[in-house]
């Protein structure tokens, strides 16, 4: 009965929303990617450069918006990388996602026992607060939960918005689209499937720097490395999840962090004293994992994802 009533309360709801938005910006940024034809497997690492860099750009002295930008910057760095390899070299796109995440995370780790050599632990900076909506934020249940969030949070929701227009709704977004699935015919229009899945890429991974930022700039207010734990491997699935669209990954972002946010809570309340914590914290991923067999069964992946890409073969 207990859980129940948790899934009725506004704060159960606002603490799933906060979870959920990191996810949403990563998934987007490989949502992006994997539409114009490239898996990015340097998610993770990417995630924990952009929460670094933007924590350490406020840190350093500038704003907020700058260091959401800083951390944008650095992903799209990482991004050009891969693109770089994986497109017109057309090697493996997960060994060479995978050596991305390795570089990013290691020289995260470089360039903070450089930059703070005697720090035992972490600094902290001033965060972003939460900011209530005038009205909305009044409603019950829902106004507490959506519109009492911190101005991060609602440019997760307004960019899974100008994704969706972009892709579904404008040539660009068509040529990406084709470009992950029938790149040939994107060549034929004169358009360079290269610099379309580049570009893709590098938009893409920006975007997951942004989530790993939304870690130390919003949902906490210091930097740790084990603060991603995770979450760019939960962001693949969540795509898959997702049928590469953006409103259903954005649904399968706030479904994963329910689960997660339900699993914090029950431990809280004692609900299951003699189970061991493990099992919670098994909860949401398994569920998840259930979740994304039934959804992947009727998924459509993109016919050239993973597919090089050279003009004049066939």
């Amino acid at each position: 009965m207990e859980i129940i009533e948790i899934l009725f309360t506004a704060s159960f709801w606002a603490a799933a929303i906060r979870i959920a938005s990191p996810l949403i910006f990563a998934t987007l940024g490989e949502l992006i990617c994997e539409r114009a034809g490239v898996l990015n497997l340097g998610i993770e690492g990417i995630m924990v450069a952009g929460a670094f860099a933007g924590w350490m750009a406020v840190y350093s002295g500038t704003g907020l918006w700058t260091g959401v930008c800083v951390a944008m910057l650095v992903g799209m760095a990482f991004g050009l990388l891969h693109s770089i390899l994986t497109v017109p070299f057309g090697l493996s796109q997960h060994v060479v996602g995978l050596g991305v995440t390795l570089l990013a995370t290691s020289s995260t780790y470089y360039a903070y026992r450089l930059a703070l050599p005697e720090v035992t632990s972490p600094p902290k900076i001033e965060a972003f607060q939460p900011f209530e909506i005038p009205l909305l934020s009044d409603l019950p249940l829902v106004g507490p939960a959506l519109f009492s969030q911190t101005p991060f949070t609602y440019l997760a929701f307004a960019l899974a918005v100008v994704v969706s227009v972009v892709l579904y709704r404008t040539p660009l977004g068509l040529a990406v689209r084709a470009a992950g699935e029938n790149p040939a015919a994107v060549a034929a229009q004169g358009l360079s499937v290269s610099a379309i899945r580049m570009g893709a890429v590098v938009v893409g991974s920006g975007f997951m720097a942004v989530g790993g930022a939304f870690l130390t700039m919003s949902a906490f207010d210091s930097f740790f490395f084990e603060m991603v734990n995770g979450r760019g491997w939960i962001c693949i699935a969540l795509v898959v999840f997702g049928s590469w669209r953006p409103g259903k990954a954005l649904l399968g972002a706030v479904l994963f962090a329910a689960f997660d946010a339900l699993q914090i809570r029950v431990q809280q309340t004692g609900f299951g004293a003699d189970i061991p914590y493990q099992i919670f914290l098994m909860m949401p991923y398994v569920l998840s994992i259930v979740a994304l067999v039934v959804m992947s069964r009727r998924a459509e992946v993109p016919a050239a994802l993973m597919v090089p890409f050279n003009k004049g073969e066939r």
